[in-house]
Formats: structure tokens, C-alpha cells, sequence
């Protein structure tokens, strides 16, 4: 029976250290809520670090035995992996750049070597416990090389990756020494889920810029599999927070701040100590409402929760003072016998009074200078069950996708940010309770159990997709096979590409030519008498007679306008025009004046554009913009855009590689049949063939008709030189 395997940094539960021995602790985590189904059910285990260093063997086994009874396994970390993988890497490194607080991060390598090490060790403890058909899903920073490191124990594995914070341009990732490292890491899943559509694109083109993998519709062609890259918004355990807030003891609370707060409005800031939350930004924002706009001086106060995080890291010390001197500062110049205008707790609260707070709070004031998701913005709405209370919500956060209804500022913007309090607490009840209805709407139906329920749906279904697309790599037994049924055949046809199959790429495709191996190659595989070659490419036929026209090779040019065979001349597929070109060609040359390293080749009932040499996030955005705009204007006409490996073409319709290649097959039916080809034009040959051809994909092959996938043009000439070894030992001209 199939588990499934939750994998991260931290448990969901904390072990604590006390005199009397030690405690575990449930954590009130919104991730340990939403998979506490998953993980609870039979079987299932979450794995990762209990939060405290345990050396001694026996405390290991206890803590390991009591976790186990909770469906845990614990990964033991030693100090110098707590100081160099987590606090190191992890949090000075990934943290600070993720975030966009590049002035923050360190870079040492010592760092980087303790956060491979640590993933590993976290591989080791997954795999002692996955079998071949379970579910992995693993979560965060901490493990971003994780994926990969599993897959390449276990290839066949379903993995899901999940990052809960901000994934950056993709101008802060390339800072980084390991970038590459990193996201190759992240590939290794077959889902990768963010929070938001902004950070996926993020990712997107980090991969498309650092990694060379192209993307489209969300899913990563790498050379061995697919991978699905989507946004799913983390919610909340929304059922809890709206009955805890109504519940008798958080009433209780409410009662008992109201009455200390002596009636004033109340603007609510909660957060973890941390340079991302804006805390400081915060209160020098509130002390400018209260000089604007005095009327508020003894009318309103600010509640402000500081849970501690990390104090004893230097820019968290700093912030720490910070914090406290503002505090300071604002009460002084500004308290008067009945009224302090901020009341500052430095502790964290329990979920009851937490509650409580929220159903109190007339603001609440969630304005982080960058955040994945921001759960406080979701849980106050939920609180908010009399639906009376203001949203102020950095566009920054995560949540603010979602949340359009709350009073979106820039954090930043200190004046933006003091008007909108000002609006706030201005905003007729009417208005509030429309906008609150409308967040608790969302929230309430896109829970973290609809989170939970999602991604795993997903991740099952982008493993369908991957299997019922996916081909075989032409590994030595395929190969073997190969040529024992070519040796075995009198009648071969070879149908081979060009660009990316027989060749690399080149940015300039006019100086693509053949080399002297490739021709010697092609050269004896056509003169053996059993063989018919026959290159197959996009180009235009000048092109290709003029590098290969010597050789006693066929031709399908230009995806099958063209054809030739061998000692005749060339033929059209079908009778064609080309009186649409003078309509079509400003378009292309729009294109090229807008998208630098762009160009025009013109073929004899073709146009295509090359981007090749383009900025590769520029070209994939110019190119789904030109596609976009050809098919719109080609629609219900006799033409069709191809889309190719960095090139689009215009042709015209019911013409391609597989409809040539098919005429070649009925005129002269063969025994043995090879078709190798690297990019989309090449599946119409692969979809035209029968069953029994060795149809083989170059580059990689998710996604494809092609029986076999092989890793690259290198590979090709591999397997045309053990071809031409057969060729040579049979001995041309050699009746069979």
C-alpha cells in the first residue's frame, strides 16, 4: 500500500528540554493543521527535525520511539549543522536574498557545504522509510536540493515540492554562487508549488535564464521528465479561528483588553521578530497618524505583539532595540494620564487570547516589506465574525493576491500607510461589513485543508501526465535491440533532422554546416544499398543541396513542402502559394524591431522567425506574443503557425514532416524504420509512423511520441557510427 512521506526542516511537534526531562509540544502551525490528516493516517510519516540538539544515543531512541507513536520520524542535526545549515545558510543566506534583503545575506562556502550535507542527511532518513510507490512531498527553503538528491536514489518516485516563502527575480537568484545548484535541486519534484502566480513566474524564468530548460504553460521540459510548476495559496484552519473567536474564553479576553484599553479604538499588529515585517516602518507610521491627525491622540492605540525569533542574531538584536526605543520614544511624547498610544508585548500569546485580539481589533495593521503568504491577514478576517474591522495589507504579502478587499498599501510608503489607518478607522460599517464578507468568503472556501486537497491532486495528476507521456531512454539493451533488427532488415528507412539532431544549435543557423564526420557518416549509411537517408528538416532545400546535395541522401525540406529523392529533382508536396507573405511579413519585421537578436528567414512558402539569439525571458515572452497574434490572424485561412525550437514558422496547413514522411513510407514500404528528430515539428513523424518504428526524441523526451529519448546530437552520431559499423561489417553491396 502506497504512504505518503511530509518532509521538512521542522516537526510539528517541539522537544523541549526541562528539568524533569523532556517535553513534546504540538505546534499550532498552520502547516501542521492542514496535514495533520495526511500525516496522522495509517502508515504516513512526517519526517524532520524535532528542534533540539540531542547527542546522546539513548535520548535519541526516546525521543525517536515517542514521535514514532505520533506518526514522526526525527532527522538529529548536530550543533554544527544547527549553526552552519540552518542558522548559516538557511536563514543568512536563503532568507535574506529570498526576501529581497540582499544587504543581509552571507556567502560561505563552509555554509553552502553544510546545507548539502544536510539535505542529504534528510535524503537518507526519507529513503529508510519510502518505499517505490509513496508519495514525498517535501517543504521549504531548508531543502530545496532535496528533490534531486531523491530522485536520483529513486527515478521513478512521486515528489512534490512546496516553497512557503517568496521565491525573487530572478536577478537576486543569480547572486547567489549556487543558484544554479539550487534550482536543478527544485527540478527534482514533479510539482512545485508556490503561493502565488508572481513567484512562480519568478521561478520560470530563473530556470529558463540559469538552467536553459524551456517552459510553457507552466510546465519545465527538462531532459528526462516534465515538471508542473503551479500557484496554490496556503490557507487557514478557517472553522477554528471563527469559533475560538466567539468561544467563551476568548470573549473573556476581549472583555478584560477592552476594559484595560479604556474604550479607544484599537489598530492590531502581530508578528514575529524579523526584518521582513516592517515592524519599525509600522511605528513611525503610527506616531505621523497621531501629528497629522491629532483628533485621534486618546482615541485610538496601537496593540502591538513582538514574538521573539532568533534575538540572538545581530540584525534581530538590532531591530529588537530598534523596536524598544521607538516604543519608547512614541509613548513618551505622546501618553497622557489615561491613554497610552502603544501597548507593546514581546512574548507570543496563546491561540485563545490570540483570538480574542483579533475580534478586538477595530484595524488590523499586517504590512510586511515582503512575505510568502501572511497567514495573521487571513486569520484576523476569520476572527472577524460580526465581520466589523478593517484590513490594512502590504501588496507585498502573498495574502494580498487574494485579499483585493483589504486596503492594499506599499510598505514603504509611510504616507500611504498613515492615510490609509486614517481611512480605516473612518470606514462607514457598511463598507466594512461588505469588504469583510467578501475576504471571509474566500478564506472560508480556500482553506488549508482545500491547500492540502489541491496539491496533492495535482501532483497525482502531473505523475499521470508524466507516464502516459513519457518514452524510454535508448539505453544499451534498446540500443542492442536496435541493431540486431537493423542488421536483420533488407530494407531500412532513415529519417533524420538537422538542426538540434544531427547538429547543435548555432546562433547564427547558416553556419550550421555539416562537419567531415557527420558527412562521412550520412555518407556510408546512403551508399549501402539497403538504406534509404533521408534528411528531414525545417530548412529551406537550397540550404540543404548545397551541404549535403552531394551525397546520394533524400530530402523532405522546409517540414515537408519540399521533397526530393534520390537522382531526381524536387518536387512540391502539393501545389502551393505564397501571395500571403506581403500580408504577413510586417508582422514578423514588427516583431524583429521589437525583440533584439530576432530575424527573418524567408523561404520559398514560408516565413519564419528566429530567436534564437534573444534574451531567452525576453524571447519566450515576444514569442508567446507573436504566436498568440499569428493564430488570431491566420484563423480560417489554409495557413498554420509552427512553433519549433526557438523559431516560429508560417505555412501552410495539412503540410508537416509527418504527412511527408508518410508518402515516403507508402510509395516503398520498409522493414526497419529510424526516425530521430528533437523538437514539436518532429512529432508529427513520430505520430505517422507505425508502432514498430524506432522513433527517438534528442534532448530529453517528456512529453513525446517518440518511443526513445536520447540525451543529445552527440548521442546521435553515437548511434549513426554503430549503424555504420553494421553497415561496414555486413560489407556494402552484400546480398542478404
Amino acid at each position: 500500500m502506497s504512504r505518503t512521506i511530509i518532509v521538512s526542516n521542522r516537526l510539528p511537534t517541539k522537544v523541549q528540554r526541562s528539568a524533569e526531562g523532556l517535553t513534546f509540544q504540538p505546534s499550532e502551525g498552520g502547516l501542521a493543521t492542514g496535514l495533520g490528516s495526511i500525516y496522522k493516517a495509517d502508515g504516513n510519516v512526517w519526517v524532520g527535525w524535532p528542534g533540539l540538539f540531542v547527542e546522546d544515543p539513548n535520548e535519541q531512541a526516546q525521543v525517536a520511539e515517542r514521535l514514532q507513536a505520533d506518526s514522526m520520524a526525527p532527522v538529529f542535526l548536530t550543533e554544527a549543522e544547527i549553526r552552519d545549515y540552518y542558522e548559516g545558510f538557511s536563514n543568512s543566506t536563503l532568507w535574506p536574498t529570498f526576501h529581497y534583503f540582499t544587504q543581509f545575506a552571507t556567502y560561505e562556502d563552509a555554509h553552502w557545504q553544510a546545507y548539502v550535507a544536510a539535505n542529504e542527511k534528510f535524503c537518507q532518513a526519507v529513503l529508510a522509510l519510502a518505499g517505490p510507490d509513496d508519495t514525498i512531498w517535501v517543504h521549504d527553503y531548508q531543502l530545496l536540493l532535496l528533490p534531486e538528491m531523491l530522485r536520483r536514489a529513486r527515478p521513478e518516485a512521486t515528489i512534490g515540492f512546496f516553497l512557503h516563502i517568496p521565491f525573487p527575480s530572478y536577478e537576486l537568484i543569480r547572486v547567489l554562487p549556487w543558484g544554479a545548484a539550487l534550482l536543478n535541486g527544485m527540478l527534482g519534484a514533479d510539482l512545485i508549488g508556490f503561493h502565488t502566480f508572481g513567484y512562480m513566474r519568478h521561478f520560470l524564468s530563473a530556470v529558463s535564464h540559469m538552467v536553459g530548460y524551456s517552459n510553457q504553460n507552466g510546465i519545465v521540459e527538462t531532459p528526462t521528465r516534465s515538471v508542473l510548476v503551479d500557484a496554490f495559496p496556503m490557507g487557514i484552519d478557517y472553522q477554528r479561528y471563527a469559533e475560538a473567536a466567539v468561544s467563551a474564553e476568548a470573549e473573556a479576553h476581549q472583555r478584560t483588553y477592552r476594559a484595560a484599553m479604556r474604550g479607544v479604538r484599537v489598530v492590531l499588529s502581530i508578528d514575529r521578530l524579523d526584518y521582513t515585517k516592517g515592524i519599525a516602518q509600522r511605528l513611525r507610521a503610527f506616531e505621523q497618524l497621531l501629528v497629522r491627525h491629532p483628533e485621534w491622540s486618546g482615541q485610538v492605540s496601537l496593540l502591538m505583539v513582538v514574538v521573539p525569533s532568533r534575538d540572538q542574531v545581530a540584525q534581530y538584536q538590532e531591530l529588537k532595540v530598534e523596536i524598544d526605543e521607538l516604543v519608547g520614544r512614541i509613548n513618551a511624547q505622546h501618553s497622557t494620564i489615561t491613554w497610552n498610544p502603544i501597548h507593546y508585548f514581546y512574548r507570543s500569546f496563546p491561540f485563545e487570547e490570540l483570538a480574542g485580539l483579533y475580534r478586538l481589533a477595530d484595524v488590523a495593521l499586517v504590512t510586511p516589506m515582503r512575505d510568502g503568504m501572511n497567514l495573521v491577514a487571513k486569520e484576523f478576517v476569520a476572527c472577524k465574525t460580526n465581520q466589523r474591522g478593517v484590513l490594512i495589507l502590504s501588496e507585498r504579502a502573498g495574502a494580498a493576491r487574494e485579499l483585493s478587499d483589504a486596503l492594499l498599501i506599499n510598505p514603504t510608503d509611510l504616507n500611504q500607510l498613515v492615510e490609509a489607518m486614517h481611512e480605516a478607522l473612518h470606514m462607514p460599517e457598511d463598507e466594512q461589513i461588505a469588504h469583510m464578507a467578501s475576504m471571509q468568503a474566500l478564506v472560508r472556501q480556500y482553506d488549508v485543508f482545500a491547500w492540502t486537497n489541491l496539491f496533492m491532486e495535482r501532483l497525482a495528476y502531473s505523475k499521470i501526465k508524466q507516464q502516459t507521456m513519457s518514452t524510454d531512454v535508448l539505453d544499451a539493451e534498446a540500443t542492442a535491440q536496435l541493431l540486431r533488427d537493423y542488421q536483420a532488415a533488407s530494407h531500412r528507412l532513415l529519417l533524420l533532422d538537422y538542426d538540434g539532431t544531427l547538429v547543435g544549435f548555432h546562433p547564427n543557423p547558416q553556419r550550421a554546416n555539416p562537419d567531415a564526420e557527420l558527412l562521412q557518416l550520412l555518407g556510408t549509411l546512403a551508399h549501402d544499398p539497403h538504406n534509404r537517408v533521408v534528411i528531414i528538416s525545417g530548412r529551406d532545400r537550397t540550404t540543404l543541396e548545397k551541404w549535403l546535395g552531394h551525397l546520394p541522401v533524400g530530402f523532405i525540406a522546409e517540414h515537408g513542402v519540399w521533397l526530393r529523392r534520390v537522382g531526381e529533382d524536387w518536387s512540391l508536396f502539393q501545389e502551393l502559394r505564397a501571395d500571403w507573405k506581403p500580408e504577413l511579413r510586417p508582422v514578423l519585421e514588427q516583431y524583429v524591431r521589437r525583440t533584439a537578436g530576432s530575424f527573418i528567414e524567408e523561404k520559398d512558402y514560408s516565413l519564419v522567425w528566429h530567436y534564437r539569439r534573444v534574451d531567452a525571458e525576453l524571447g519566450a515572452v515576444r514569442a508567446r506574443e507573436l504566436m498568440s497574434h499569428l493564430t488570431f490572424i491566420t484563423s480560417n485561412t489554409d495557413l498554420q503557425v509552427l512553433e519549433g525550437n526557438k523559431v516560429i514558422e508560417i505555412k501552410t496547413a495539412g503540410i508537416n514532416k509527418g504527412t511527408a514522411a508518410s508518402r515516403w513510407l507508402s510509395s516503398d514500404p520498409p522493414e526497419f524504420t529510424l526516425a530521430i528528430g528533437d523538437d514539436r515539428t518532429d512529432e508529427d513523424t513520430f505520430g505517422a509512423l507505425p508502432p514498430e518504428a524506432y522513433t527517438v526524441k534528442v534532448g530529453g523526451a517528456p512529453r513525446s511520441l517518440a518511443r526513445y529519448s536520447i540525451a543529445s546530437p552527440a548521442d546521435v552520431r553515437t548511434l549513426l557510427r554503430s549503424l555504420q559499423k553494421e553497415t561496414i561489417q555486413i560489407g556494402i553491396g552484400e546480398e542478404r
